[in-house]
């Protein structure tokens, strides 16, 4: 707790209760009368009683009424009062009163002022120990490289650091120099700040961590100093690892326009933290880390060679990356012998370290709520879909026309992935409602995809088409709950127009514009199309999106049968998996083989 802010509640308390005192006095101030008035009721005999105190006299009238006034002369007074026979009261003068109380105001005022002036100027002082690891500090993080895991290109690449900082002789007896900084780049939840720890746990150096936004402050200038303040301490410690997180905050790219005032301590800290790095001694082992998840918006200065030497991105773990991390973090969880972490890994492409420690998490309290003792399978499934989808809608009453229909949404989705070539296999299909969403078909890739093929893409097409088709084909209407298919859809025609050149009328060029760098300002040109371009690229994604859908329009109506069977199982067990999918594909040829026997036999 500050120290000062003891000091100033009591002082705060004293002062208000000095002003309402004041205004209490205030309240009951009684109404002042002339002078003249006040000899004229002594006259006419109206007064009962006075009191005087100093030259104030308090005066009292035959109706308990009281006024005050001021006697001019009180040897003349007295002995009018006593012809009158007026009771006469009289109190010393406290002088001093008053005047304490003013000065006591304003030295509670003045000494407030001093410890907040106090408080303001060590606050620079204060932030250079926060997040201070180390020997030193005898904090610790309790985080190592063996906590790290998926991204072990990134973790050797650090442990070298490490290496570095402890044997500087090992490395500089062949002319090597130590790199001044280390850039970790990648998207939210990739292991940027957790590699940042283990760097902690791994060295035995002074480790200097805080964000980007703690430089930034309202008062000019204070950015600058606490940069500078920073790397003076940390050359008192070196060898030593400074850690900066979310470094944009002050190291964007600067403005071109140098009338431009709104950026200026921003700006100023980063010309700060270039020159503090350009002023490394050889001898002095420091090393910069920084994070960010948006390097395209860091200024150029900051990245070349000599000051952020190392840029090391951190990418969406593979399978086999994501199997490492599973294991990190099931490692203190009661699994079940049924639990296959290659097959909870191969379900969740796309997702981060951070997203792969929450399903195990939620798969966890899943478990815990339904009483069991360790996390079976299902739980797995049960945490992906929550995360995916949201949480299951039990509540909710859907009538069996609405059912009906989704399942041949689902059924047509399902349909076209099992039919169509360079699919991924079915993962699973359900028409249990969760979040927003009344159904779900999703597909498993057997292998990480580097690059697709544009048959891939355009099958995708006719997949995501699928659920619009069957409600058209079976019920002859449409719905709105392809709205999201149709998005997808097109989102994925307009990639494979603008971004991977797969059009066959446009032909591989980029449609989406590109940046041209500049010398000064670091601001950028964008290729801007012709109208003519820009009706092409409509027209050309319009064909491919139609194409698909007359293509898988024609590939269902060819296997009805085969949606109708899918929709039923649907109906009656609410969620297939890709097994039961393969089983009623297989009934689907079984009943095909037995119809064209029997066209042969004529039967």
């Amino acid at each position: 707790m500050n120290p000062g802010r003891p000091i100033l509640v009591a002082i705060s308390v004293v002062v208000i209760g000095i002003l309402g005192f004041s205004f209490y006095q205030a309240s009951r101030k009684l109404p002042e009368e002339n002078y003249s008035q006040f000899l004229k009721d002594i006259k006419t005999g109206n007064l009962t009683e006075t009191s005087i105190k100093g030259n104030k006299v308090i005066a009292t009238d035959l109706n308990g009424d009281q006024y005050i006034t001021f006697s001019p002369d009180l040897s003349s007074l007295m002995p009018l009062l006593h012809d009158s026979e007026v009771t006469i009261r009289t109190h010393p003068v406290a002088v001093f009163i008053p005047l304490l109380r003013d000065m006591l105001i304003i030295l509670l005022l003045l000494g407030g002022w001093l410890i907040l002036s106090r408080s303001s100027s060590t606050s620079s002082k204060r932030f250079l120990r926060t997040g201070f690891y180390g020997p030193a500090s005898k904090v610790k993080t309790g985080v190592t490289f063996n906590d790290v895991a998926g991204i072990s290109e990134a973790r050797d690449e650090l442990k070298e650091i490490i290496d570095f900082l402890k044997y500087p002789a090992r490395y500089s007896r062949l002319g090597g120099q130590i790199p001044k900084g280390v850039l970790l780049e990648g998207p939210p939840g990739t292991g940027k700040t957790l590699l940042a720890k283990a760097i902690a746990g791994e060295a035995s150096v002074p480790f200097f961590s805080m964000g980007g936004s703690d430089f930034v402050e309202m008062f000019a200038g204070l950015g600058a100093s606490r940069v500078r303040k920073l790397f003076e301490e940390a050359k008192k410690q070196a060898p030593c690892i400074i850690f900066i997180d979310e470094i944009d905050a002050i190291g964007g790219k600067r403005s071109s326009d140098y009338r431009n005032g709104s950026n200026d301590e921003r700006e100023q800290t980063l010309n700060a933290l270039l020159v503090e790095m350009d002023g490394f001694e050889s001898n002095e082992t420091i090393i910069v880390v920084a994070a960010t998840n948006r390097s395209d918006i860091l200024d150029s200065a900051l990245l070349r060679p000599g000051r952020f030497d190392r840029r090391i991105t951190l990418t969406l773990p593979d399978i086999r990356g994501r199997l490492k991390i599973l294991m990190v973090h099931t490692a203190a969880t009661a699994l079940s012998g049924t639990v296959d972490l290659t097959t909870v890994a191969r379900a969740i492409p796309g997702f981060s370290g951070a997203e792969i420690a929450n399903l195990v998490n939620e798969a966890a309290l899943l478990a815990a709520r339904k009483g069991k003792q360790r996390i079976e399978q299902v739980d797995f499934e049960e945490a992906q879909d929550k995360i995916i989808m949201g949480l299951e809608r039990k509540t909710m009453v859907i009538d069996q026309d609405a059912r009906r229909l989704t399942a041949y949404h689902e059924a047509g989705h399902t349909a076209l992935a099992k039919l169509l070539p360079e699919a991924d296999p079915l993962h699973k299909t359900t028409i249990i409602p969760r979040g927003g969403s009344l159904g779900l078909t999703q597909q498993m890739p057997i292998d990480e995809h580097y690059a697709y093929t544009r048959s891939y893409l355009i099958n995708r097409i006719k997949i995501l088409l699928g659920g619009r088709l069957a409600e058209e084909l079976v019920f002859g209407r449409v719905t709105t709950g392809a709205s999201n298919d149709l998005l997808g859809s097109t989102q994925i025609a307009y990639r494979l127009v603008c971004e991977f050149g797969m059009s066959a009328n446009l032909g591989p060029i980029a449609c989406t514009g590109w940046v041209a760098e500049e010398t000064v300002g670091g601001g950028g040109k964008f290729w801007q199309q012709s109208q003519q371009t820009l009706r092409e690229i409509d027209l050309e994604i319009l064909r491919i999106v139609q194409h698909g859908y007359e293509s898988a329009r024609e590939l269902l109506k060819e296997h009805n049968e085969f949606l109708h069977m899918l929709a039923e199982s649907l109906l009656a067990h609410e969620t297939l998996d890709g097994e039961e999918v393969d089983i009623v594909y297989r009934c689907y040829l079984n009943h095909l083989r037995v119809k064209e026997k029997h066209v042969e036999t004529g039967d």
